[in-house]
């Protein structure tokens, strides 16, 4: 097996991810600690050699001093060698295993085993989730946290572990020369620490407000870019340039925190560490005087003194990165791993619809305290019916359409799907058998190919083809082209579609609902986009998709419903009025009041409750 294979660098991990940071950390790395704690004694073996470094060359001038400059090379062949092993085979094969190991078997390894184990579970994250943050944000806790996660293995294992292990050599050497001088230098580490200690708990809070604004400034920037034309339509460019210097000026501030800690920090470092060279090699020298200890005595404790010294500066400044660095990975542990989720029960089965037949009893959902949703709703949808769904805007339509799709978890009362409970049953496979076209059609920046794909992975391009035609979409695919040259099917469309106007997103929809071809089928303001001309031109090729199926089809254009099998109508989460489109203009209710009041085919809701309720 290959070196950079022995970690498997996309294995799921156990369960959800802990909220303490050292069990989040296991769940991070679970599967790679035998490759870790490799990495982490080919360090420390390497550590070891700054000892033996200082030892050998003490004895090498010791050897010297003793034999005198014309015998030396004669008489000490065996030393000369011995050093020469050390030096240029035994060390370098040392420090070339440790940094093989850091370069070839971690670093490319840790990172994507994080990211893909956060980005897994972000994709399973509830819609609400979603709503309450920005999706740049998100995206960058991902990344930031994979990253960081990466650095402080990394440093732990190639400088803290070294380091260790030089540390140990160093007090073994000392000890060999004078136990006097041993104390000394374990006093010294007793400040060191102590100085780490009261330094690297305030780093590591400071660097995580600092992620956090950073984060926030992706988010910021992320929102609005996405938002670009609605910026510059609205001429509103200078105040979003304002929110952006905003979380800017904030982030600037928690910068500055951190830098001033970390300079102090850094400077009372560099103090002690020049403490060290004049302790250890004073005594050293003392010891010499009264003849406690040789020339060659002097030299090892001067050459692991000032080794330790600069190594001080090198391990303080990586002690706060990683220190820095956990910050980063507790703010995005909080981030990304908040308990927002919908989880399929253990014995959760996979859906089969057979007939179609959707059942709902009883059913209750708030967004929160007395804000939309719906109350108490029951309805039975036969299988292969046609049931229209119309309602003022926040008369709970979507929200409907939501909890048939497990999108939210219903507070009570339950939906069946041919006599299975939707709550049951695995989200995969309940939303595999539903085909959706939404008035906001979601577009990804990939191939028109890819888009409508999506419907179904493994079909044919002829499929795709058929599909898109089906959709009145071919024509227009067969004339795009996007930056690189790429042409028909192949084009990329941009970011959630913005090449195209909002029919041609719409009938790619339609295409890919087409090529799903799943037994019941949302319809969500399917052709809102459409002009009547092409509306005219698709319903043919709606009526095809729609048959045998059993649709549930929402709109505000009556006029598409009016062929449904039956329309239910909708208001503050309630049906209040059901029958055929015939019927409930006989009625003269509510729906008939919509259809007396429609202008170009919509109803008007100018007094209908907020949208953002719906």
């Amino acid at each position: 097996m290959k070196l950079g294979n022995l970690i498997d660098a996309f294995q799921p991990a156990d369960g959800p991810p802990p909220q303490t940071l050292g069990a989040f950390l296991r769940w991070c790395l679970s599967g790679a600690w035998p490759m870790l704690a490799i990495a982490a004694i080919c360090s420390a073996l390497a550590g070891g050699m700054e000892a033996g470094t200082a030892f050998i060359l003490g004895k090498v001038i010791d050897t010297a001093i003793a034999s005198g400059p014309e015998g030396f090379f004669g008489a000490n062949i065996g030393v000369i060698f011995a050093a020469l092993a050390f030096f240029l085979l035994l060390r370098p094969l040392l420090f070339g295993l440790s940094a093989a190991t850091n370069a070839i078997i971690l670093q490319p390894n840790v990172n994507p085993l994080v990211l893909s184990r956060l980005n897994r579970w972000t994709l399973g994250q509830s819609v609400r989730f979603f709503d309450d943050d920005f999706a740049g944000r998100i995206a960058q806790k991902q990344m930031q946290t994979a990253s960081a996660v990466t650095s402080v293995v990394t440093e732990v294992i190639n400088v803290v572990a070294f380091a260790l292990a030089s540390l140990v050599g160093a007090m073994v050497l000392l000890g060999s020369v004078d136990l006097r001088i041993t104390l000394l230098f374990v006093v010294w580490l007793v400040a060191y620490f102590a100085l780490i200690r009261w330094f690297l708990p305030r780093i590591r809070k400071k660097s995580a407000h600092r992620a956090g604004a950073r984060a926030n400034v992706s988010g910021q920037v992320v929102d609005t870019i996405t938002n670009i034309k609605t910026v510059q339509l609205f001429a509103h460019s200078a105040h979003e340039e304002r929110s952006a210097q905003d979380a800017m000026v904030t982030f600037r501030d928690r910068a500055l925190e951190f830098g001033y800690l970390s300079a102090a920090f850094r400077f009372c470092l560099m103090t002690l560490a020049g403490v060290l060279p004049v302790l250890l090699i004073g005594a050293a020298l003392w010891l010499w005087q009264n003849g406690s200890a040789s020339e060659g005595d002097i030299v090892a404790a001067g050459a692991v003194s000032i080794r330790i010294a600069q190594m001080t500066g090198w391990v303080s400044f990586t002690l706060m990165a990683i220190y820095s660095n956990v910050g980063e990975v507790e703010n995005g542990m909080k981030t990304l791993t908040r308990p927002d989720r919908i989880e399929d029960r253990q014995d959760a089965e996979g859906l089969r619809v057979t007939s179609g037949q959707i059942v709902i009893e009883d059913l209750g959902f708030r967004y929160g305290r007395d804000i939309g949703g719906i109350s108490d709703l029951s309805l039975a949808i036969q299988p292969g019916e046609k049931l229209g769904i119309v309602g003022a805007s926040g008369a709970g339509k979507s929200t409907l359409v939501s909890l048939l799709l497990r999108l939210y978890e219903a507070e009570k009362g339950r939906i069946l799907i041919d006599g299975a409970d939707v709550s049951r049953v695995s989200q995969d496979s309940l939303r595999s058998q539903i085909g959706m076209v939404t008035q906001e059609t979601a577009m990804f920046n990939r191939s028109a190919l890819d888009n409508i794909l999506y419907g179904r992975p493994d079909a044919s391009r002829d499929d795709v083809i058929a599909a898109a035609k089906a959709a009145e979409a071919d024509a227009f695919i067969a004339d795009l082209e996007d930056a690189q040259g790429r042409t028909g099917y192949d084009a990329f469309l941009g970011e959630r579609g913005v090449k195209l106007s909002g029919g041609q997103r719409q009938r790619i929809a339609l295409a890919r609902a087409i090529l799903k071809d799943a037994p019941i089928l949302v319809l969500d303001e399917a052709t809102s986009a459409l002009d009547s001309e092409v509306e005219a031109s698709i319903q043919s090729a709606l009526t095809r998709v729609m048959d045998g199926k059993t649709v549930l089809a929402i709109a505000h254009r009556l006029s598409t419903l009016t062929e449904m099998d039956r329309i239910v109508v909708m208001d503050q989460g309630r049906i209040i009025e059901q029958g055929s489109h015939e019927q409930l203009l006989e009625r003269n209710g509510l729906y008939a009041q919509f259809w007396n009041r429609q202008s170009g085919g919509f109803i008007r809701t100018q007094d209908a409750p907020s949208a953002a309720a719906q």
